[in-house]
């Protein structure tokens, strides 16, 4: 199976890979805060969680604030 080509935006720009970067982080912490009611996630720890948020709102603001630049 083949997966479908992804945009331009995310592949081929200038700051494609801080793209890729934001929406894999905030993939990550979404999936962790839907699937946290259910049964094998259940047993992680609130600090876990909080830790995981933190980081991602850490990583968004140093995205905004200090973005990579191309060289």
């Amino acid at each position: 199976m083949r997966w479908p080509a992804l945009p331009p935006l995310l592949t081929t720009l200038p700051g494609s890979g801080q793209r890729r970067r934001c929406l894999r982080l905030l993939a990550l912490s979404g999936l962790v805060l839907l699937l946290r009611p259910w049964p094998p996630l259940v047993l992680l720890p609130g600090w876990l969680v909080g830790v995981l948020l933190l980081w991602t709102a850490v990583e968004l603001v140093l995205v905004l604030w200090r973005p990579r630049r191309w060289r």
